[in-house]
């Protein structure tokens, strides 16, 4: 028995999909139906049923069809696109007896083709004297976004891959059209039959070089040229994922519920929520939706700080909060980190070293390369914010040192007048930032907090504290 009873062709249009379904529907008992989840038709255009399932009777029930599919007799499937019906996605990953076909081809060559075809409203040519012709018009913004989506696409479908433990079957544009490639496809597949030549039915459309098919190429030129193809400024990210730890919320009666980022301004925020109804909190997913529902307007905030500063409380949190004993104790052992022995303070002439210490640390926990979990107290902004997103977004990213500003800000949203809120002070450990700072410790936790700085613009600390 073949391992496969169906297959899928994962594409994108202009990447060579109606070669390769011709080529596929010409090997015996291999069956490809099209774009079968295409919201704008079934299968093919003009077509009002596919394998005796009607386009509205798909739209009300899209399983129906895959299962129709899968159980039509022979080796049969589809072509499928990132805009198709999201629905049955799961259902041909999950299943390790759908075979699953990648095809793809250089973005730029799909975008001038995909432009050209839409110019000339010509979708497939069977002969080269029927060929229509016009010149692309290159869009910078039109093809960063034809390019995100492409990529976003594939890289979400070679993950579920992955996690599902499956692998594909990967074909470029150009392998689609060697006998050879498709005849190792068809061994893949389990197919005895084979190709002796291409499906005569269809030819190329465009084979010109893209300099002579773009009609501002030049303007392409320096478009691509600034892309960053191989994401060389990404920031690599092996944090661990946080979930949206919801019990930590409060919430007032005026309507402001607050999500705390750890060492957090906790005090003088509940105060000041407090001045403006009655505080709740302890919520579950369920009863924080209740308080939504009730509280109509609602909004909701966090506080960012300074990510030198959050290091430096954390650091003092680390040596003076009782539930870190056993982490300060794998610190001093394991990672020799200048801690003061338990029960005692590090001195304040050995802070600056200690925090430095932290920091070098810490920037290897977080890339997961330590034998201690990231804590929230030193997670990234970054992941406690994609975490809370998980169940709920902040209507506002609040700054501590523009606090009062931004809390008058929440207030007027619900319609409330704003209590005083005053200048609490920020930092609360026993030897202070401002008597210690120095460019290394900035330039640490530049290093350390690189996604922070980045997302939230921080500039140095030493500045804004001056200032």
């Amino acid at each position: 028995m073949s391992r496969f009873n169906s297959f899928v062709v994962f594409a994108e249009m202009r990447t060579g999909s109606n070669l390769l379904e011709a080529a596929l529907n010409e090997l015996a008992g291999v069956h490809c139906h099209g774009e079968a989840f295409n919201p704008a038709l079934i299968g093919y255009p003009n077509k009002t049923e596919l394998l005796g399932i009607s386009r509205a009777a798909r739209d009300a029930d899209p399983m129906a069809l895959w299962k129709r599919i899968c159980e039509t007799e022979g080796l049969n499937g589809c072509r499928f696109f990132h805009d198709h019906d999201p629905r049955v996605l799961d259902a041909m990953i999950n299943d390790p007896r759908c075979a699953k076909i990648v095809l793809t081809r250089n973005p730029a060559e799909s975008y001038v083709s995909l432009k050209i075809a839409r110019a000339t409203n010509q979708w497939k040519l069977g002969d080269a004297k029927h060929r229509k012709e016009a010149l692309a018009q290159f869009d910078a913004a039109e093809f960063e976004a034809h390019l995100e989506g492409l990529q976003g696409f594939q890289v979400a479908l070679m993950h579920a891959l992955q996690t599902t433990g499956q692998s594909a079957f990967y074909i470029d544009y150009e392998d689609a059209q060697d006998v050879a490639v498709l005849n190792g496809l068809a061994k893949w597949l389990g197919v005895e039959a084979r190709l002796s030549a291409l499906p005569s039915s269809l030819v190329v459309q465009n084979p010109a070089a893209l300099e002579e098919k773009v009609a501002n190429f030049p303007a392409m030129e320096s478009s691509l040229a600034r892309l960053d193809r191989f994401n060389l400024s990404r920031t690599p990210n092996f944090e661990p994922r946080r979930g949206p730890n919801v019990p930590n919320l409060v919430a007032c009666g005026a309507g402001l519920l607050y999500m705390p980022l750890r060492p957090a301004l906790d005090a003088p925020i509940r105060d000041w929520m407090a001045k403006l109804g009655g505080l709740e909190e302890g919520f579950s997913q369920k009863t924080l939706r209740q308080w939504k529902r009730k509280h109509t307007g609602h909004r909701s905030f966090t506080v960012v700080r300074h990510p030198l500063l959050r290091a430096h409380l954390a650091f003092a949190a680390l040596q003076a909060w009782d539930n870190f004993a056993e982490t300060r104790a794998v610190l001093r052992q394991s990672y020799k980190l200048p801690l003061a022995p338990e029960g005692k303070t590090l001195p304040a002439a050995e802070w600056a070293g200690g925090l430095q210490a932290f920091l070098a640390w810490l920037k290897t926990n977080l890339n997961a390369q330590t034998s201690l979990p990231v804590q929230p107290l030193w997670a990234t902004q970054s992941a406690s914010l994609q975490g809370f997103a998980q169940f709920a977004l902040p209507d506002l990213i609040a700054r501590e040192d523009r606090l009062s500003e931004d809390l008058g800000l929440l207030a007027q949203m619900v319609g409330v007048e704003a209590p005083d809120f005053g200048a609490p002070e920020g930092d609360t450990a026993p030897v202070k930032l401002a008597e210690i700072w120095t460019p290394a410790l900035e330039q640490a936790a530049a290093d350390t907090y690189s996604r922070d700085y980045m997302q939230f613009g921080f500039g140095p600390w030493k500045k804004k504290a001056a200032d």
